[in-house]
């Protein structure tokens, strides 16, 4: 027996030849299996505190509020496909705990017969809503903690009411200039001190407006709104699931923020008003624990909460428009759990924060150092965190929950290896386990590093809860993880054909080592670096429609070991420089060759001399020119270079230029026993390139100058001028 059919309630007919026979010739029809039915329930239940004042979550120190400025709102969906059914919950809050939670989805299993581990629950991460839990300086306000639970549930169980038959559709828009990553690289010179009076922060978020302290952002942003809607079978809007990037507006108390006014407008634009059936639309929250909707990078416009949630309503609007609806699509939802540490501090930090907690006196904390000092001892009393990882299917779109603050380049990952396609992540869901920055932005510190609740989880949890997840959507999908390739177009097809000796194309989203599009030498990132930062506007990139990402360095470099190479060689690169020419001696050592006769190599002059221009030097050290370019490298642009040495002659080639940027002679170097090179550090890495470096070429030939301007020709950017000093 079919178990589908089965469950719908249609058993097999079984018959003797004859007897079918004589039906048949009767006229009798069999009756068709029953279709697969969808169907969709939606619900919006009002969570506004019913006791005031209460405390807000979401800064540094406690706040109170005396009123509701707008609705907040538990806006809750409930899905089945006739085989599985589940609820997706997004709550007007700015975190909600795991018990909490727990017992909201208990609570609705007891009035729906829901499986509770099918039940996913998230906050908008508004920071103008009652304290569901504590955090940082802000106590939990324990009357709304034990309100909220309820009201969920009962959210959960009218949606269940209205389940009724849908179809569902969904599209995905790209709004690029609504969020930014919020969190930026300070100069090395500019380093700022961190809550326990250490010099740590390299980088932090919330730099100002066009910053000479700041370099650049510390990762990518995510640009892409999902849209999840569901509509009767008539065509009138049942549901529509927003997700963004965009970590909140900011708001007068008590409010949704953005969260809500998008709810409103896009109801508007839909014409799903109070005259028409109940309509729920939600914005989920999506891995911006690095975005905001500020651009840092230009001066301050601000847009005003209002006017910028309608133009996010209006670009779903305009993506809902070309929706293509499916009658029926299977769901599916998996769960698992992971334990992960917390870094607890060493016995000093602990007496030094017992000291200033006790100084206290029992009153709330005002200061960051206080605010840390409470943070340390807290921890040493929760060593350990359990987290619940959910990942959901509806039809081909796939879902990652995570209870965390979360990057964008997480959620990056995330979408480019789920088998689910399109795949988008909700965060801050089903508990509150703080920030995970991948590993390699621990060592840049600022707010999201702090030990604290907020930021506690040990160095490698987000690998671990990136691995868990991908786990659980092959899972839930039934299909494996889709690959990680990089598009081969004219300019890494043009590099390749002049066989290159090594080739790193450096579009990595973490890990030790860059990858070999050619050769077999490691390239080890060292130091401080950031990873899939926007490369140059390649032709290879434009053609497949992808990003080209590139690392950022941040006091760290690119290191390889390849065979004695003697005086003849090329190195080709991109390179984009964020440092003041005029902020050291040497602006920023672009490639360097060593052994134990000294060093060579070519690096952005400074103050020791040809300030902003290319530089090439053989010998002991790298600060005294040697042979100096024309052209004045602006900061913050990316740059084609190609450094030719054939002998005694060296050429350097930039940015498509017909003449030589640099031509001359220089001493030979003897090799030892193998080639030691490092791209974007000197030989000590006393003078690293502070910026981004992308597709580094590395051949034992000199490229002839046909090959070089092929090379750039390849690109499909425009050769630029050459500027003399």
């Amino acid at each position: 027996m079919n178990a589908h059919t089965e469950h719908y309630g249609i058993r097999p007919l079984l018959l003797g030849a004859g007897c079918g026979l004589a039906l048949l010739l009767s006229g009798a029809v069999f009756a068709a299996p029953a279709k697969p039915l969808f169907r969709a329930g939606a619900c919006a239940i009002d969570v506004n505190p019913p006791k005031l004042p209460v405390h807000v979550l979401g800064m540094f120190t406690d706040r109170m509020a005396d009123k509701v400025c707008d609705p907040l709102q538990a806006r809750c969906l409930v899905l089945d496909d006739g085989q599985e059914r589940l609820a997706i919950v997004v709550v007007d809050s700015c975190m909600m705990p795991r018990d909490l939670l727990d017992q909201a989805k208990d609570l609705a299993r007891q009035k729906t017969g829901l499986r509770t581990d099918r039940i996913l629950i998230s906050a908008t991460h508004t920071h103008s809503a009652p304290a569901a839990m504590g955090g940082l300086g802000t106590p939990p306000d324990e009357d709304y903690a034990k309100y909220l639970p309820g009201r969920i549930a009962e959210g959960i169980a009218r949606a269940a009411q209205n389940l009724a038959p849908a179809k569902v559709g969904w599209a995905v828009v790209q709004a690029p200039e609504y969020t930014h990553t919020r969190r930026w690289i300070l100069r090395p010179d500019k380093m700022t001190t961190d809550p326990f009076g250490e010099r740590t922060v390299r980088a932090n978020m919330h730099p100002g407006y066009v910053n000479p302290n700041a370099i650049g952002p510390s990762g990518p942003s995510d640009p892409a709104i999902t849209v999840l809607s569901f509509q009767s079978l008539t065509g009138q809007p049942v549901a529509l699931l927003a997700n963004y990037s965009m970590h909140y507006y900011d708001s007068p108390m008590l409010s949704a923020d953005y969260y809500g006014k998008f709810a409103e407008r896009i109801s508007q634009l839909l014409g799903a008003g109070t005259n028409a059936p109940a309509f729920v639309p939600m914005m989920s929250q999506g891995t911006s624990g690095d975005q905001m909707w500020m651009d840092y990078g230009k001066p301050a416009n601000p847009p005003g909460l209002e006017a910028y949630a309608h133009a996010i309503a209006e670009k779903v609007f305009a993506a809902y428009q070309g929706i293509r609806y499916r009658d029926w699509a299977p769901l599916g939802m998996q769960e698992a759990k992971i334990t992960l540490n917390f870094r607890l501090c060493d016995d000093k930090r602990l007496a030094w924060a017992k000291q200033l907690v006790a100084e206290m006196n029992g009153r709330l904390p005002r200061t960051q150092p206080e605010i840390y000092a409470c943070e340390q001892v807290y921890l040493r009393q929760r060593p350990t965190a359990e987290l619940k990882l959910q990942a959901v299917r509806i039809g081909e779109v796939g879902i990652a929950a995570f209870p965390n603050e979360v990057f964008a380049l997480t959620g990056l990952k995330i979408k480019a290896q789920s088998p689910l396609q399109p795949t988008f992540n909700v965060t801050l869901a089903n508990g509150s386990e703080g920030y995970i920055p991948p590993p390699e932005q621990h060592r840049l510190g600022g707010y999201t590093t702090w030990a604290a609740r907020t930021a506690g989880l040990e160095v490698e949890a987000e690998p671990r809860i990136v691995e868990t997840l991908l786990q659980l959507l092959e899972k839930v999908s039934g299909k494996p993880r889709r690959k990680l390739t990089l598009p081969r177009g004219p300019y890494s097809q043009a590099v390749i054909a002049s066989k290159p000796l090594h080739y790193w194309r450096l579009d990595e989203f973490d890990g030790q080592y860059a990858a070999a599009a050619q050769g077999a030498a490691k390239a080890e990132f060292c130091g401080g670096v950031a990873f899939y930062l926007p490369g140059p506007r390649l032709a290879d990139y434009a053609h497949a429609g992808t990003v080209n990402g590139a690392p950022h360095f941040a006091g760290g470099c690119l290191r390889a070991t390849t065979r004695p190479i003697g005086n003849t060689y090329t190195v080709e690169l991109w390179f984009w420089n964020g440092l003041p020419t005029d902020a050291r001696g040497t602006t920023g050592c672009l490639f360097s060759r060593y052994g134990p006769q000294g060093q060579e190599g070519l690096a952005i002059g400074g103050t020791n001399g040809a300030m902003g221009r290319l530089v090439f030097t053989c010998g002991t050290g790298l600060p005294q020119p040697a042979l100096a370019g024309q052209t004045t490298i602006q900061p913050k642009t990316w740059n084609h270079l190609v450094l030719v040495r054939q002998g005694r002659t060296v050429r350097v080639h930039l940015n498509g230029q017909a003449a030589l940027e640099i031509a001359g002679e220089a001493p030979g170097f003897a090799d030892s026993e193998h080639s030691h090179l490092r791209f974007g550090g000197d030989a000590e890495n006393a003078t690293p390139l502070e910026g981004r470096l992308d597709e580094v070429a590395f051949y034992l030939g000199a490229l002839k100058p046909a090959e070089v301007a092929a090379h750039f020709r390849a690109s499909g950017l425009p050769p630029q001028p050459q500027q003399t000093p």
